[in-house]
Order: structure tokens, then sequence, then C-alpha cells
């Protein structure tokens, strides 16, 4: 056993092995901000998170009953000799929260369920019929309103049992007779209640029982007091009285009601405001705001084509069928044909084939016991899509129909998700739904502003929502997402704006003795905001936690109590602590990163900036999200970096309006882009692709080999051995997905699951293959002394020298080697890869084709997870695609980027509605004697 550190203010670990970590032993500082770094692949993660954070959670796991775990599940030991001074362990990764379409930012914070509370304890209720004020009364205040209005007035009190239903009501009205009443107001007309009286059951009727009849007075004090209880009990909360003598009638309710309509609401309650809830939400988009509506440009993509070039795509190419049987009647009566283009069709014509009409059609019906004749509606493409995209519990159907509609502004709540009586409770003439749709600092500033609005009671009553919806909000602005609004679905929020809502969420749950583990808060964090965000996680560490991040940016690990540098390489060549230490120290140490904080190492500035072609791609007045009639210019055969602050603009400017008119253009992509008014220029590039973070497969079978195909190259070359032309195999006996070379036990996989239940599952290597994946006949076949199993487990590394005379093979390897993925296996699961690692194999497979050097390449924040010597390869590596001609528009705040980048464009000035315009767009040089965030920042790089 090693010797154990002994005190009791640090996290200790002693004997990590996972993955490439070799037998460590790290002491990290309790209750102090924490930086894991080290170049890509240097075992970060899996110390971070393979190790420490899986080792809490197996804790906490472990505290369940045998039997609760069996439907819990229980996660595998970390492969570590021992974790001492561990506290409960938290985790905030760069994933979003899901694809929930219900969960939104307001829901995660917590922000809305407080705000929904308020509105139900102090909002004001507003008439959906006349708007007015509504009010609501006691049984007291109602007793003494009619003593002093009607004084020696005859009235009736009524009692409502029915209102606004169809029906005879013979046997409610006898009931009521059999009880002693003798008088009835039907449809405002007071009748006697005799035995058999039924109204037409066939219209609407509202339906009052006549209670009391009396003349005001203080002697009837008491008759009026006990009617009136009576009339509730029978009328619900709600009766009506009837001045006699000015043939006048007024509604009175314990509930909200509107006194000029009688109109009542129920009593609020916080699921009034609720769009996940029967109580609140709206029924036409069930809350979700918006609808699937069937789009007609997709049902009619071209109007030129006609009806035999398909030219209503849903109904698809002619034949003998009803839908056609039906449109032939119909173009014999409208005298047009199936060769006529669509647009030359008479609209009442058109609009019986989109939205139905009266035009049916005699269909036969043969049985093996009769035959019949009967009528077919023409229902109407529009109508048909609408109802099985609803109706049908075929997914396929369901898909199919939804390839012609688009979402739209749910028209009823308009976006809001709620009932329309939930929208008509206002405080100072706002509803919930407008404060949802507001930027988190618009919303503070309201919320600091209402007290002035309320009254001493309603101050009094809020004064403890509005604190928790205070704090909230001010730790949303604290790491820098100022610009969300609380309706924003977390589905579309980036990883790092995912990450900062649950760091914010967290800080507001002010819990203490944690252990929180982040994986780069800073990602898609303009430098202005850094400082916000560090001032967050020291605050955590105040309170008792301690905060371990695993980060790159250099103003966050310099801001740390305590830096710890894993490497020196990547892959085997990593997963050793090789300096650690207080920043102040840590720097003087040896160290690839301290080298690059010290500046003893940095990434160059280019001695010139790239001329481009001359040519360019513009695009004239985006006007989506938040941008403000943006006119872009994209000059060609450069490095471009568009940058600004987080939520400028750049994503809805680049990915939402830039992209889908290019995939529109090259791919006929379904994806609309958001508003624009034109685009020039495309003709200058011959495609367009998009290079992002995401997986390079879903499946554990995915890996580096076969995305970029060089598995192919090295099957063939396998198929190509003696033996294996001797044995007749071709190509697909040596791939692992399909039966013939695969070992069958496992299915080509080279793991099995064996279930254990109270213990956690165990990954075993097949026992038939070892992990070899392969069948024996197939692993025979053998190149240079290594067989196809063997090539799978080398690195890219080995894998270059290996087949360094087969060109077809080591080009590809070289090339992935030359983006920095030297390290990783042929065979490594896609999905144990990093993004960044993803994106870089990516980036190889796009450097090994050759390509006609008019491509344009578009990459969102490509440095997310790298490491400084990363960014340095990744330069090269954009450089080289420029470098051919082609161009690439780079969406970063990472400074190194920026700074070596030919042309920029600066989005701002601030975020939300105070962004959405291009500040700057020109060379680095000349942007950092600019006044913008991002030009002062730079101005300290490039030492103007």
């Amino acid at each position: 056993m090693k010797d154990r550190f002994t005190n009791d203010e640090y996290i200790e670990v002693y004997g990590a092995k996972e993955n490439n970590l070799c037998d460590i032993d790290v002491r990290i500082p309790r209750n102090k901000l924490v930086v894991i770094t080290g170049i890509s692949g240097s075992g970060k993660s899996s110390l971070a998170f393979d190790t420490i954070y899986a080792e809490g959670q197996r804790r906490y796991m472990e505290t369940f009953s045998a039997y609760a775990r069996q439907f819990l599940g229980s996660m595998d030991r970390p492969d570590v000799e021992k974790i001492d001074g561990l506290s409960p362990v938290i985790s905030i990764e760069q994933k979003t929260t899901g694809w929930n379409p219900r969960s939104t930012v307001g829901t995660t914070t917590e922000i809305y369920d407080f705000l929904r509370l308020l509105y139900a304890r102090i909002g004001e209720a507003y008439s959906l019929s006349t708007g007015k004020k509504m009010v609501k009364f006691t049984e007291e205040q109602i007793f003494q309103y009619i003593m002093e209005h009607y004084h020696d007035q005859k009235v009736v009190i009524l009692a409502p049992v029915v209102r606004g239903r169809k029906g005879h009501y013979r046997e409610l009205l006898d009931n009521y007779r059999k009880k002693g009443y003798t008088k009835v107001r039907a449809d405002g007309e007071i009748m006697d209640l005799v035995p058999g009286l039924q109204l037409d059951r066939y219209k609407v009727h509202d339906i009052e029982i006549v209670v009391d009849r009396l003349i005001i007075s203080p002697e009837k004090a008491e008759r009026l007091s006990s009617s009136l209880t009576t009339s509730f009990n029978l009328g619900g909360d709600l009766i009506f009285v009837l001045d006699i003598d000015e043939n006048s009638i007024k509604p009175f309710s314990k509930n909200l009601m509107d006194e000029e309509s009688g109109l009542a609401y129920e009593e609020p309650s916080p699921n009034t405001f609720s769009f996940n809830s029967p109580y609140g939400t709206c029924p036409a988009c069930k809350g979700l705001g918006e609808k699937y509506e069937v789009d007609l440009k997709k049902v009619i993509p071209d109007e030129n084509l006609c009806i035999n070039q398909e030219g209503i795509k849903p109904f698809g190419a002619v034949r003998e069928n009803s839908t056609f049987t039906q449109l032939r009647k119909i173009a014999k009566k409208y005298k047009f044909s199936f060769a006529t283009p669509v647009k030359d069709i008479p609209k009442t014509a058109l609009d019986t084939i989109l939205y139905g009409g009266k035009e049916s059609v005699s269909q036969w019906n043969i049985s093996p016991h009769n035959e019949y004749v009967y009528d077919l509606a023409q229902e109407g493409i529009v109508n048909m899509l609408t109802r099985w995209f609803s109706e049908t519990t075929s997914n396929k159907i369901r898909a199919w129909a939804e390839e012609f509609m688009s979402i739209n502004t749910c028209p009823e709540c308009h976006g809001y998700r709620l009932k329309q009586e939930s929208l008509h409770f206002k405080l100072a003439n706002k509803h919930i739904g407008q404060l949802a749709k507001m930027d988190i600092e618009t919303l503070q500033n309201w919320i600091e502003e209402l007290p002035a609005h309320l009254d001493e009671k309603q101050n009094i009553i809020a004064a403890e929502i509005l604190k928790e919806i205070r704090l909230r909000l001010g730790f949303l602005l604290e790491v820098g997402l100022n610009y969300l609004t609380l309706d924003r679905p977390t589905r579309t929020l980036s990883g790092g704006e995912s990450q900062r809502t649950r760091l914010a969420t967290q800080i507001g749950s002010q819990l203490t003795g944690i252990t929180y583990i982040m994986d780069e808060p800073s990602i898609g964090l303009h430098q202005r905001d850094n400082q916000k965000l560090i001032h967050a996680l020291k605050n955590l560490t105040y309170i008792g936690n301690s905060v371990l991040v695993v980060e790159h940016d250099k103003d966050i690990m310099m801001a740390s109590d305590y830096l710890m540098d894993l490497g020196p390489g990547a892959g085997i060549h990593g997963g050793k602590v090789v300096n650690a230490g207080s920043p102040k120290d840590f720097i003087f140490n040896e160290s690839l990163t301290a080298d690059y904080l010290g500046d003893r190492q940095k990434i160059d500035i280019p001695k010139q900036r790239r001329k481009g072609n001359g040519k360019n791609i513009t695009l004239k007045n985006a006007t989506g999200h938040n941008l403000k009639n943006v006119d872009l210019k994209i000059p060609l055969a450069k490095l471009n970096c568009v940058t600004g602050v987080s939520g400028s603009g750049k994503s809805s400017l680049i990915n939402e309006t830039l992209y889908p008119i290019l995939r529109q253009h090259f791919y006929n992509s379904s994806q609309r882009p958001l508003p624009y008014e034109n685009i020039k220029g495309i003709a200058n590039i011959d495609k367009v692709i998009e290079i992002d973070q995401s997986p390079i497969g879903r499946t554990p079978r995915s890996n580096p080999a076969t995305y970029t195909n060089v598995f192919t190259d090295i099957r063939k070359l396998f198929a190509e051995v003696p033996e294996a032309k001797i044995r007749g195999y071709k190509i697909g006996r040596f791939s692992f997905n399909v039966k013939g070379g695969r070992c069958e036990v496992c299915g080509g996989a080279g793991k099995r699951v064996i279930e254990m239940n109270f213990l956690p599952d165990v990954l075993i290597d097949c026992e038939n293959c070892q992990g070899k994946r392969y069948n024996r006949e197939t692993l025979e076949i053998i190149y240079k002394g290594k067989n196809i199993s063997d090539v799978l487990d080398m690195t890219v590394e080995d894998g270059a020298k290996f087949f360094e005379h087969v060109p077809s093979i080591a080009r590809k390897l070289q090339t992935l080697e030359s983006v920095g993925l030297g390290y990783i296996t042929l065979g490594q699961q896609a999905t144990t890869l990093s993004g960044g690692e993803a994106q870089r194999v990516k980036l190889s497979e796009e450097l090994s084709k050759k390509d006609t050097g008019n491509t344009l390449y578009i990459l969102d924040e490509p440095t997310t997870g790298l490491h400084f010597e990363d960014i340095k390869h990744l330069i090269e590596v954009l450089n080289r695609l420029v470098d051919r001609g082609n161009t690439v528009i780079v969406i970063e705040h990472n400074m190194d980027i920026i700074k070596v980048s030919d042309h920029i464009i600066d989005i701002g000035p601030e975020a939300g509605k105070d962004g959405g315009q291009i500040v700057f767009e020109g060379t680095p040089e000349v942007l950092a004697k600019k006044d913008t965030h991002t030009g002062i920042f730079l101005k300290k790089e490039l030492n103007v």
C-alpha cells in the first residue's frame, strides 16, 4: 500500500488507472477552485469525470437498498485504488438537458415557478370579454351591497343551475319542484315550476331557480341573508339579483367576476399559470407555444410543375385510386388537365384540391357478401395531412405527413403557451407570458420596479417571492446569460449555455459541502464575461464547496486556487500529473501549459493577411431573431472569424441564416433559413460543409477508421492477401458489422454485458473471440505479421508507420496524425471521443479529399475542449484548407483564433435586443484599434 496523504483538507486519489491514467496519486485541495488542464487526450476527463465523479455517483447509489438498486441501476466501480475526503458530487457537463420541448430556462432555474406563485397570490384579473378589471365579493359584502343599493326595491334572488347548454331538462326541473321551489327563470322568462315542464332540447338554455322574491328593507335582512346562503349552495358561488322595477339583472360571485358580463374565473393557483398543467395550458398547442401546420410551399414546391410531374407532392405519381379519380372529376369540372402547371389551375379548383369541397365521387365496394355504391367526399390534401399527423398511430405515416408541415407560432396563445384566461391576470400591466419573453436583464429591471406598482398588502405578500426571483436572475447575470429569455427551450441552448444555466441553478440552491465537477464552463463565453464566471465559481467555494473544473481558458486558470496539468502527451503518452500548484508557482515549473501561461510559448501572429481571390458572398437584410437588417459580406479564399459577445447574433446570422440558404441551394435541404432579402455570390463556391463537434457515430460500432473510410482500404488490403484469395474471402469478410467474418457470439462488438441484478452490470471480453471481434478463420489472415483485429488496436501514429508503403491508407492516417490525433486507436469507439476529437476527425477527412478549392467550411467554436497546443494544430489545419483556395468561417471567442484570422466580423455591440448589428469588419490589426468588446481584448494580444 502506498503512503497515505494525511490532511483532511484534501480529496485524495490513490492509484487511478481509468482509461490512460498511469496509476497516479493526486491530492486536490477542498473548498477551492481547482483547474485540471492538459492537451486533448491527456486524461483530464478520465480523472475528473471517469474517476472522481464516477466514484461519487457509485457511493450515492450504494446508499439505496439492494431492492431499490434493481430499478435504479448501478454504476461500475472506477479503476482506482481508493478515494478519501470526497464529499457528495454533482457534475455539470457541456450537454444540453434533453430534448423535452416543455423544459425551458425558466423551469430549469425555477424562476418561472416563483413567477407562477407571484401571479397566483397577487395577480390582478381582467375580463376576457370586456377587458375590465374583475371583482370578487364575500357573502357579507354582497349582503351589504344589496341592502344599500336595492333599498325599498322589489328584487328576485336567482340561483343559476344551467349555463349555455342544450337539453329539455325535464328531470332537473321536476327535481327542484319536488324540493319546494315554485318558480324558475328560463332564458330570461320567469315561469311556474309545474309537473312535466320541459324546454326545447335542441336549443341552448340558461336556467335559474327563483330562490326568493322580496322588497329589500331592514326588516327583511335575516330573510335576505338566508336566501343568499341558499342561492350560493344551489348556484355554486354565483347568484343573480333581478330588479323587477328596472328589469335589470346583476351577477354576484364569490369568485373573480366581470360585473358587466357576469363572466367569472376560478380562484387562481400556481397551476393556472403552468403550461405543463391542464389548468393552465393552451388547449390548441398543449402548452408548446407552437403547432405543426401544413406548409403550402412544401406541398407545392414548384408551381411550374403539373400533377403528372408530381407538382402537388403529397399525391405522388399518378395512379389508379380514389384520390386520382376525384382529381379527374375536379379537372373535368374546372376544365384543366393533369398536364396543366399548378400555377395555371383555376383558383377555385386548387382550393378544392387543397382544402376540400362538396365534390364527391361514387365508389364501388365489393365484398364476399354484398356490393354497394357510396359517395367519397373530397377532403382536401391540407385537411388530410393535418388529420393523419394528429390521429395516426403509425410513426411512419406521421413522419411522412411531417415532411409537408412547418412549425408555426400557435395562433390561439401567440406563443405564450397558456390559455387565454391565464393570460388575463396581470401585474404592472404585464401577463406572465410577456415576462417569459423578456431577456434576463430586462426582466430583472421589471422586477425591481414592480413594488412601486403594488399596494401595501400586495407588497407584503410578494416580498419573499420577489427576493427569490431577484437572487436567481442575479445568478444568471453573473454567469453571462443576460440575453436569454425564460421561455427559451433548453434543447436550443448550446453546451456552454446549458452548463452555465445549471451552474446558476446550483448557485441559487445554496448547497454546501458539495464537490462540483464542471467541463469547460467558459465555452461560448466572450472574454468580457469571464470575470463574471470566475466570480460565480469562487462564490461556490466561499460557501463551503469544492469546485473542480476541466478548463483551458487562460483567465480561469490564472484565477484558480490550484492548477493541475496532465500529460505530457495524449493517449498512451499522457495520463500523468506533470505539473501542479498555485498559478503563481505553476507557471515557473516545466510543462507545456506552464510554457504557454508564462509566455515562453505562444501562437504566432501571421506576418501578413491573405488578400483572398477578390470574390464575395453577400447576404442582404438578415432580420431573424435579434438581427437588425444585417448586410453580411464574406470574402472568399480567406480565414474569416465571426465573433462578438455571447448572444449577440452570431449563430442567428451564420448557422440559422447563411448556412441553411447554402444547404437549400446545394443539397435541396428542407431546413428553412431565418428571414433575409437576397444573397449573391453563391456561384463563386462549389459546396458548403459544416464541421461541428457532434459525434462521428451514435453507436460503439462507429470508429475513426470507419468514419474516414480508411477501414475500407484496410479491408481491401486484407482481402488481397494470398491466403484470403485461396479461401475466397471478399472485402465483406473483414467487416465486424455483417455476418461472415465477425464473431457471432458478441455480434462483432468484442464485448459482452453480464447482468448482475443487485450489482453493476459487468462488461467483459467475449469468451469466444477474446475481444477481437472476429472469428478464428478471419483472424488467420495475416498481413505483415498482423491480423485485422491487431490493426484496429493500433494507434493512428503506429498505423501510419505500419502502412507507410500503402499510399491510400498512409495518406489518411498521416492526415489524422497531422491534426493531433496520433494517439487515438483506429478502432476506438466513436462514443468515447470528445467533441474536439470528433471535430478533428471530420477535419482530417476533409483534408484527405481531393477538392476543387472552392468549398466553404463553417466551424462553430472549434476550440472547445482544446489546449493551447491543440489550437496551434487546429490553426495549421485551417490554414491548409484556406491555402488550397477554400474559404473558412469560424464562429469563435478564442483570441488565438481571432488574432490569426484574415478577416473579422464583429457582431454586437451587446447581447440580445442590444445586439444584432455588425460593429466591425476588417483585419485584426484594425479591430484592435477599435473600442469594441473584442477590440479591447485583441489589443492586448497584438500589443497594439
